[in-house]
């Protein structure tokens, strides 16, 4: 009889451990990152520090500008011959296939430029929106622009030209940026619109179930 008191805790303990195993599994099954054919979720959510641009209408766009929904940054300028207007139309090609979401998890696209010396509000405005009439633009004074690259680590530098002209060099990635202002997870190139939707549709279902 002395025994079967130690029994039962012996038996209590093992299901309580196997109970803790179990919940664990749950927990990693279920926060496990998703699957994404090229975008890469960062680990750590980046924090977006503030801004000092303005948008293709002139109205100031800061850090609080993040907070209103998801967004697709990328930095680019409107005489870019090649890539820019590549990224920018399979970013609209994209937007077609994620129109039957939510208003709240659609996506806004935004395009920084690079290049603030041609690129004035209303030279963004008309290059943008001819792509699609919801994309945004924004620019600002050189260091303005400096900041932003640094705050998402993407490289550019002006590239003088035999002509006496210049252009621009500039990484070609885009970001996934959430409504809380974080960097969370970036796509390089080369793109593809429904790889952008589905590895987007992934990362936002992904990070609002968490």
């Amino acid at each position: 009889m002395a025994a079967r008191p130690s029994s039962i805790s012996v038996f209590a303990i093992v299901a309580f451990v196997a109970g803790l195993l179990l919940a664990r599994m749950i927990f990693v099954a279920q926060d496990t990152p998703p699957h994404t054919q090229q975008a890469t979720l960062f680990p750590s959510a980046r924090p977006i520090p503030g801004l000092a641009l303005v948008d293709q209408d002139g109205t100031p766009l800061d850090e609080d500008f993040f907070e209103q929904g998801w967004t697709l940054v990328f930095f680019g300028f409107t005489s870019c011959p090649d890539i820019c207007p590549t990224t920018l139309a399979t970013l609209a090609r994209m937007q077609l296939q994620l129109q039957e979401l939510p208003p709240a998890q659609r996506p806004r696209v935004l395009m920084i430029s690079v290049d603030p010396q041609r690129d004035d509000p209303k030279t963004l405005r008309s290059y943008v929106r001819f792509f699609d009439e919801t994309f945004i633009g924004a620019t600002g004074t050189e260091e303005a622009i400096r900041q932003a690259a640094g705050s998402f680590s993407v490289p550019y530098a002006r590239v003088e030209l035999p002509d006496g002209g210049y252009t621009m060099d500039h990484g070609s990635g885009i970001f996934v940026v959430s409504p809380s202002g974080h960097i969370v997870a970036y796509s390089a190139a080369p793109h593809d619109a429904a790889t952008l939707a589905s590895d987007y549709l992934a990362i936002v279902s992904y990070l609002e179930h968490r």
